[in-house]
């Protein structure tokens, strides 16, 4: 018999019980489990969290997929495989969180912290020899600058055969983009975003298909105890469900989004990720754009999120919502002004995230937002 595509075989993913047939896992909100069983506890293992790695790992590719509390906790556990005195390399564009965890990891173990734009072919050539891990978004936050996985990691193994290269995939999902097989040893995400996809639920996923680097997360996430909960598990587990179709329409309403955003005389620039359609197949949900200099309102961007009245302005983004946001005081508000400056990040630049909301109401709401700047 022919196989099933990837989202056909994730859809049909159900846990088996014992007692009882429904058509979709119940939650196992258990702590303990008999000794016979192969949970034993659920700070090891739960069958909520297990099935939704099983689906993402169906997604991706991947043979060992691993679920914890929070992308930044995937991050963490990640950089746990890196030793006192070792060499990681992150790239210039990169999630505010992300890159105050890096100072932060690096400067309690000793570890050297080099900084590349790895966007760029001159970026990639300096890649150092004595690397250890190379840690990347792609599209990158803020920017949405595409990276060739390939390149950097052909580079990377050329002098360094053991240099972990990590991709963050959160904002290009596995659909539209599988780090693995383009070089990649890890790809994780921060499930908070797409694969929740409703603002109601946290987590993390980490995915590899080497044995030793699995198992040793694996230990890693055991002791720590950063496994995903039963509940969140089961959340994010029935938000896969409905991630093709959103994907789909985030696709959709963000392209033609962009094109009226194009005649909008109070933008400079849109950022919008280069689609390859190899490495890269599609993108949607987010984008970024810069007001022009000669606005009259001292600071637009207040006065335009004042005006909207469909755009949220919380920190969720990847949802059915749309919001509102500015990465100088929010996404990267944990940098100081001259590590903003160096990433290129002012007070004008602003994201905006689009939801499933009808497309030529948010049309209309950006539209009388501008127009009162």
């Amino acid at each position: 018999m022919e196989k099933n595509s990837p989202i056909t075989q994730m859809l049909k993913i159900k846990t088996c019980i014992d007692g009882g047939d429904p058509s979709v896992t119940p939650i196992f909100q258990n702590s303990a489990f008999e000794s016979s069983s192969p949970y034993f506890y659920t700070r090891k293992d739960n069958p909520n969290s297990a099935e939704f790695e099983a689906a993402v790992a169906i997604l991706e590719g991947a043979e060992y997929a691993l679920a914890v509390t929070t992308g930044m906790t995937a991050i963490t556990i990640v950089l746990g495989l890196l030793r006192p005195h070792q060499h990681l390399l992150i790239n210039k564009y990169i999630y505010g969180c992300s890159y105050k965890l890096f100072q932060r990891f690096c400067e309690k173990l000793k570890i050297k912290l080099t900084v590349l734009d790895l966007s760029t072919p001159e970026g990639i050539a300096q890649i150092p020899a004595d690397c250890d891990m190379i840690v990347f978004e792609t599209p990158t936050n803020p920017f949405l600058k595409t990276i060739n996985i390939q390149e950097v990691a052909s580079r990377a193994k050329s002098t360094s055969a053991n240099c972990l290269v990590v991709v963050d995939n959160t904002w290009a999902t596995p659909l539209f983009q599988k780090p693995l097989e383009h070089g990649a040893d890890i790809s994780l995400y921060s499930a908070t975003k797409y694969f929740s996809g409703h603002s109601d639920v946290m987590g993390g996923v980490i995915l590899t298909n080497n044995p030793e680097i699995a198992e040793s997360l694996r230990q890693e996430r055991f002791y720590t105890g950063a496994i995903l909960s039963p509940f969140s598990a089961w959340l994010l587990r029935r938000s896969l469900q409905t991630l093709p179709l959103r994907m789909r329409e985030h696709h959709r309403v963000t392209v033609e989004m962009c094109d009226f955003l194009k005649e909008v005389r109070q933008i400079k620039k849109i950022y919008y990720p280069h689609i390859d359609g190899k490495q890269m197949t599609s993108y949607g949900g987010i984008i970024f754009f810069e007001f022009v200099e000669a606005l009259a309102a001292e600071d637009p961007y207040v006065k335009f999120c004042d005006s909207l009245q469909l755009f949220g302005t919380g920190t969720g983004m990847a949802c059915v919502t749309s919001m509102v946001a500015r990465p100088y005081t929010g996404s990267h508000a944990s940098m100081d002004d001259a590590e903003k400056a160096q990433m290129g990040i002012t007070k004008k630049l602003v994201r905006l995230c689009f939801g499933l909301e009808e497309m030529e109401d948010l049309k209309k709401d950006l539209a009388q937002a501008f127009a009162k700047l």
